[in-house]
């Protein structure tokens, strides 16, 4: 048996969580690496086999197969030991902010810390008889600190020492035909993915990438590396069909607009790959990415089964895969806030933009497009409850506009596995009252600014009848404005006091300032998020 890891005081206040992120990016660059010569290596078996035949072609070819099967395999690999060490380096970072909140601590109780970490009291400063507990509550924090740096480092040897173990037993080893289905309950697919091995879970990652990284159950460093192997993929699909639409002169107008939309959507991936390949901290983790329609994409900064509180952020109108990148940074604003408000915890951030927004406002008028999306989203949410690890986190889903829409309808016809919920810029939930909602009305919160347009929306039936009296285009449109009320378009406006739930203060930043940094809604998410 293994002593147990220990980290001093001196180890912890002169670690670079920077560095551990940095050589893991190194690692991940290997699987492009690794995939460019698999392809080669493929393309070099064609054009052996179209001039060479025989048994030594065919032992020839062979080995190349076997070479690029070693190479694709490293694919998974690569990724994975980035993951384990961009974790490695977010524990530091927690871990050192616990470290500073102890120093700081001590400096303002008149406690000293030598460099080993020896604390005493400053007999100048704290009278006798207050000095042993208030050496006591710094040493505690200290401890507190190095033990979560202690453990970090225990956990990222144990992971490392298991992939350099399969380096000479096989990355790879292809698992029985059993599968579950896409729409199979998290909770099995979770136990299906337990009982694989490693070298299970890496062949289907590397072979069935497509199934692998949409299922919800299958933890999220499965999910994306198997999302990441498809990146390419998705981009040339793009591409490809964004050179069809240029080829067709003349164009008419829906085919300009379609240029357009995939022009932005490529724009927007891109964006996205530059977030995943960057060096940042949180490390980006890509749990799902569609390329229809507006596009779609699940990304989470901080891997959300490894955090003690999880964030899933739902996006309004408009919201697609040409803008995943600025929806993503609203949801690092709250991650952000809510590090400067608890520095020393665990907090992951989820952008679920798995359902098709609508674009227009007469879309948004209506709820199909939100109850088409509750399914997904009550699925993703188990998802997160089902593969968590150690004690199960805390759990809040954020919508903002018609995405308040998309959680509200999700909770009440499905059910959500949330600890809070959070409505923002909400032209209603689908519901009269937070009871409905499935949740303690105590943990449903909404804020919407003064001065945020969504105050005036009017409910459908006004807008029927409006347009039945013979109100002109504008006019029906004006309707939607009409005045303020509690009756919104889907209901009772969640952030007056008769829907039942609690709220927290917006200042004037219009419908889409609630994550300006001056705005104290920053503050009222992040605060639901850690549960303060």
């Amino acid at each position: 048996m293994s002593a147990p890891v220990t980290v001093g005081y001196a180890q912890l206040a002169q670690a670079d969580p920077a560095a551990w992120r940095a050589t893991g990016s190194a690692w991940a660059s290997l699987a492009g690496v690794a995939e460019r010569r698999a392809g080669e290596l493929a393309d070099g078996g064609v054009t052996l086999r179209t001039g060479w035949s025989g048994s030594a072609a065919e032992s020839a070819g062979a080995r190349l197969a076997g070479l690029r099967d070693e190479l694709v395999a490293l694919v998974p690999v690569a990724i994975e030991t980035d993951q384990v060490l961009a974790e490695f380096a977010a524990r530091l970072v927690a871990a050192r902010a616990r470290l500073a909140a102890a120093v700081a601590s001590a400096a303002a109780t008149g406690v000293l810390i030598d460099r080993r970490g020896g604390v005493r009291a400053d007999p100048a400063r704290v009278p006798s008889d207050r000095a042993d507990a208030a050496v006591a509550q710094v040493a505690t924090a200290l401890r507190d600190a190095l033990d979560l740096a202690a453990r970090a480092d225990r956990d990222a040897t144990t992971r490392l020492g298991r992939l350099a173990g399969a380096a000479g037993t096989g990355w790879t080893s292809r698992p029985s035909s059993y599968r579950p289905p896409q729409d199979a309950e998290p909770g099995v697919v979770r136990r299906w993915w337990a009982g694989l091995t490693p070298a299970e879970r890496r062949w289907l990652v590397v072979h069935e990438p497509e199934q692998t990284g949409r299922l919800d159950g299958v933890p999220a460093d499965a999910r994306d590396q198997a999302n990441r192997l498809l990146l390419a993929a998705r981009r040339a699909a793009l591409t490809e069909l964004w050179g069809q639409l240029l080829a067709r002169v003349p164009r008419g107008p829906l085919e300009v607009a379609g240029l357009r939309g995939v022009e932005e959507k490529l724009s927007g991936l891109d964006a996205l790959v530059d977030r995943l390949e960057s060096t940042r901290q949180p490390r980006a983790y890509l749990l799902g990415l569609g390329v229809g329609g507006e596009g779609r994409a699940v990304v989470a900064l901080g891997n959300p089964d490894r955090a003690s509180e999880v964030l899933t952020y739902v996006p309004g109108m408009t919201a697609g895969l040409g803008d995943a990148t600025g929806e993503l940074g609203r949801a690092a604003r709250v991650l952000a806030r809510c590090a400067e408000l608890a520095p020393g915890e665990q907090t992951s951030a989820v952008l679920w933009l798995d359902y098709d927004a609508p674009d227009f406002l007469h879309e948004a008028a209506g709820d199909g497009q939100a109850r088409a999306a509750g399914e997904a989203l009550h699925r993703f949410q188990e998802g997160l409850r089902a593969t968590h690890d150690g004690p199960p986190g805390r759990q809040t889903v954020l919508g903002h506009s018609y995405g308040s829409l998309v959680v509200g309808t999700a909770a009440r016809d499905h059910g959500l596995a949330a600890d809070a919920l959070v409505f923002v810029g909400s032209p209603g939930v689908g519901v009269a009252h937070a009871a409905d909602l499935g949740l303690p009305p105590g943990q449903v919160w909404a804020s919407t600014a003064p001065d945020d347009v969504i105050r005036l929306a009017r409910p459908p039936e006004e807008l029927a009848r409006r347009a039945a009296l013979g109100a002109s285009p504008i006019g029906t449109i004006a309707g939607w404005l009409a005045g303020p009320g509690d009756e919104l378009w889907f209901g009772r406006d969640p952030a007056e006091p008769g829907f039942g739930g609690r709220t927290f203060p917006s200042g004037r930043y219009g419908h889409t300032g609630y994550w300006h940094p001056d705005n104290p809604a920053l503050d009222g998410m992040a605060r639901v998020v850690l549960g303060r």
